[in-house]
């Protein structure tokens, strides 16, 4: 009898469970098949760069064309090698060139070095610190390890691309801008104090900054952030890459004090081939940097790639033509210098500007970090060996603020509710917290390396040459 009221309560218990699991598929509907009108608004929207009816929150619609657009993934695949190159070889040939031949494998070394290291920090905790939700000033963990990371679309920052695929876009920028810094204390710091150094200095500089200004909840993330306190742009990287690693060279390069021989010696670069050859696979790859940063091949990106051309060949050649007339020749160093200052100073503007401004900013990229290379170190007798401060620092400050003055909606609709509003007032905060993080925290970040494990070589190891003593090879054998 027990065993016969227990036998029915189960049948009861399970027929109740039953229902109640069938009200509930049908109170939470599967969404429905889209519609011949749905479907087209889908591609429009893929065409548009915008979102899909399916992309919005509790979307009671599927969608027929899910997940990443192949052209976009096409394009941001295409623009990540793009930035890689930059850093390998363009980089590493542009500053290898610069420096005496004895240490020009030190320079190809701490690229190639660096890329490593910042991978590895990329994977474990760079990526989410920077791109998930978290505080104004620093993302979570949500995406640690690349946990999560992948095909499908983060519809945070695109609908189209693949969200590893942007991560790995992203990544690409995390490595150059660290790599930038070698270039103000190039022949005197040590291998291990470099990667000590920088492996601090991400999570302290970089991932913090670039937060703020590119993350979806960023302090500073003008366009996407609604409750941001600071709307600030930046299109591509003028305070996040170029400012943060600029004002940390200088810091880290008075630091570490002048190469011996500083102003009693020549030090003049050992292959203008090679400065030349890296310059080149700059301008090239630094399309990734810029029209990939819309993060679509579009209109926005088609800007992106003329302003970046106009201004760079414009810097390039107003260089060149205040040596002629200032010194009587015009050089290949002056011309490569600035090209790059071109490419540094229209970065936070390319998506913004339109010609005409992106032809004024490359005149001021022309004079500015000239006057900076040329005559402020010479003022303040500090030992930026590459220009990293002159170019970058000056260079990518500039660009910040007249990315402000000359930023216009009519290139870009996502400015509508910011340009013409005192923006380069707001340009002007976003450039005073980006300095200040970089020197405190390099200036703090030196001195315990400094501390902890020494930052500079031997003076007889800077004597013969950091390639053959710190790498054990040197880059030319001049004897059988």
């Amino acid at each position: 009898m027990k065993i016969g009221n227990l036998i029915r309560a189960f049948i009861s218990v399970a027929f109740l469970s039953a229902a109640a699991f069938s009200a509930a598929q049908t109170t939470a509907p599967r969404p429905t098949a889209p519609s011949l009108e749905q479907r087209v608004a889908d591609l429009e929207a893929y065409l548009n760069n915008s979102a899909r009816g399916a992309d919005a929150a509790n979307a009671a619609i599927s969608s027929n064309v899910s997940g990443p657009g192949p052209g976009h993934n096409a394009w941001m695949m295409t623009a990540s090698a793009l930035v890689l190159f930059m850093t390998l070889p363009g980089l590493a040939l542009f500053y290898g060139g610069l420096v005496r031949a004895k240490n020009v494998l030190s320079v190809l070394a701490q690229c190639l070095g660096i890329a490593g290291l910042v991978t590895i920090l990329w994977w474990a905790a760079g990526y989410s610190l920077v791109f998930s939700h978290g505080c104004a000033f620093l993302g979570g963990l949500k995406f640690a390890f690349l946990r999560g990371v992948n095909a499908h679309p983060n519809g945070d920052y695109s609908y189209w691309v693949s969200q590893n695929v942007f991560a790995m876009y992203q990544l690409m920028f995390a490595i150059i801008t660290p790599a930038l810094i070698i270039g103000a204390v190039a022949e005197r710091m040590k291998f291990a104090a470099v990667l000590v150094f920088v492996a601090v200095w991400m999570f302290v500089v970089y991932f913090p900054i670039a937060h703020m200004v590119w993350g979806i909840d960023g302090w500073m993330n003008g366009v996407w952030n609604s409750a941001a306190k600071i709307t600030a742009i930046d299109f591509a990287g003028g305070t996040v890459v170029h400012m943060s690693s600029g004002w940390s060279a200088l810091v880290l390069c008075i630091l570490l004090g002048h190469r011996l021989g500083f102003r009693k010696e020549v030090m003049a670069p050992h292959s203008m081939v090679f400065c030349m050859v890296g310059t080149g696979l700059l301008w090239v790859g630094w399309y990734g940097f810029n029209a990939g940063s819309a993060l679509a091949p579009d209109g926005i990106a088609a800007n992106a790639f003329m302003t970046t051309t106009l201004a760079t060949a414009v810097a390039s050649f107003s260089w060149a033509m205040l040596e002629y007339a200032l010194r009587g020749k015009p050089s290949v160093l002056g011309f490569c210098s600035g090209a790059v200052g071109g490419l540094v100073v229209i970065t936070p503007a390319c998506g913004y500007v339109d010609p005409t401004g992106a032809v004024i900013i490359g005149i001021a990229a022309g004079f500015g970090p000239f006057f900076a290379c040329t005559k402020l170190k010479s003022w303040f007798q500090y030992d930026d060996a590459l220009d990293t401060f002159g170019i970058h620092a000056v260079g990518g400050t500039l660009g910040a603020f007249l990315t402000g003055v000359f930023a216009t909606a009519s290139v870009n609709s996502n400015l509508t509710k910011l340009a013409g509003r005192a923006l380069w007032f707001e340009q002007l905060k976003a450039i005073a917290i980006t300095i200040a993080l970089a020197v405190i925290g390099t200036a703090i970040i030196g001195a315990i390396v400094r501390g902890a494990i020494g930052l500079r070589t031997a003076p007889e190891i800077e004597r013969q040459g950091l390639d053959i003593n710190e790498h054990g090879e040197e880059g030319y054998i001049t004897s059988g």
